[in-house]
């Protein structure tokens, strides 16, 4: 045989190999009436001959939960998806005032049987200690707060003490709250006026005490409402983030804030909402994972879903007495004690 020759009858060989390759994507389909091949003869359905699922492009393929879905080795049940055990009803988009008043106080009812042992985070004896305590607490926690007082209180019980303390000793004491430089300078100022204009007496007024050195409306309403037994309204960082999830209000300035939310609830109500919120935002309803599937308010919350679900893994992200860890308070109240709650240990304690 030539050289030509056997070129000439590997081609041939390819042509008959192509052809036989493309054969089955040729092939018609049978006619109606007519066996359809194998499938037909075994009792199967001509459509499992079709193409299935697996055959289509990604894009194209729809997912259904508890159907079977034909596969080349027969079918396949999908695993369907755990519901959720609780779905939040969403409120309207368009929610009447009317609406919007009776779902925001029943959520503070509802958050009233959740926590009814709610209180100031903050130990204080007196309203000079929760005056001064407040202030500390910007920029940290009341539970850090609470473990610095006890040797701050000890050394300058009242506002005459602090007035004339040495600036250093003070800013070492409060050097574990942070910002201790500029915290010393609020405490010593706002306690030599208390000295000098108040006769060493926290006033009771709200125009009074925004007077004082680092003294807000936010320190002046928590000083009143806790020591003074004022109602006021304590916007803090938690108490902004609910309500705006909430969809109480859409301000984000915190004055506009407590005017917003003030007029949907009768003044008696302010000290406690404050509480209750607060301690919600601390314990469930966090900034980063709110825990959703723990949430006792989660059918009433237009924001169900932003954070955990699952409720088992809800549950490890609740924090102080709701995951038996120890409140913030060194000396909490007695129901709190009573509720289960545990007092936070002391500064540099294990």
């Amino acid at each position: 045989m030539t050289e030509e020759a056997g070129s000439a009858g590997k081609a041939v060989s390819a042509r008959k190999a192509a052809s036989a390759a493309k054969a089955p994507s040729a092939k018609k389909a049978a006619p109606a009436g007519k066996p359809a091949g194998k499938a037909a003869r075994a009792g199967k359905p001509a459509s499992a001959g079709r193409a299935t699922a697996a055959d289509k492009p990604v894009s194209a393929r729809k997912i259904t939960p508890a159907k079977k879905v034909v596969a080349a080795g027969g079918s396949v049940t999908v695993k369907k998806a755990a519901p959720a055990k609780k779905i939040a009803v969403k409120p309207p988009a368009k929610e009447s005032r009317t609406a919007l008043v009776r779902r925001a106080r029943r959520i503070n009812r509802e958050l009233a049987e959740v926590y009814p042992y709610a209180h100031p985070e903050l130990d204080f004896e007196n309203p000079f200690q929760l005056l001064v305590a407040t202030v500390l607490s910007a920029q940290t926690t009341d539970l850090r707060v609470n473990q610095t007082t006890p040797g701050l209180f000890s050394r300058y019980p009242t506002p005459e003490d602090l007035a004339a303390a040495n600036p250093e000793e003070v800013e070492e004491i409060l050097r574990p709250c942070g910002f201790f430089r500029a915290k010393t300078r609020s405490v010593i100022g706002l306690s030599k006026a208390l000295a000098e204009d108040f006769g060493g007496e926290v006033p009771g007024r709200l125009e009074d005490l925004v007077k004082l050195p680092g003294v807000g409306r936010k320190t002046a309403f928590v000083v009143l409402g806790n020591a003074f037994g004022r109602p006021g309204i304590t916007v803090d960082t938690h108490f902004q983030r609910l309500v705006r999830r909430w969809r109480w209000t859409e301000e984000t300035d915190p004055d506009k804030i407590e005017a917003a939310v003030g007029a949907l609830f009768p003044k008696s109500d302010w000290t406690d909402l404050s509480h209750h919120v607060i301690w919600h935002g601390r314990r469930i309803c966090h900034a980063r994972r709110p825990a959703c599937g723990a949430c006792p308010i989660a059918p009433l919350c237009p924001a169900y879903g932003e954070g955990e679900t699952d409720p088992e893994k809800a549950k490890k992200l609740l924090k102080y007495e709701k995951g038996g860890l120890p409140g913030q308070r060194l000396k909490p109240p007695q129901a709190y004690l009573d509720a289960g709650g545990r007092p936070a240990p002391p500064l540099g304690a294990a």
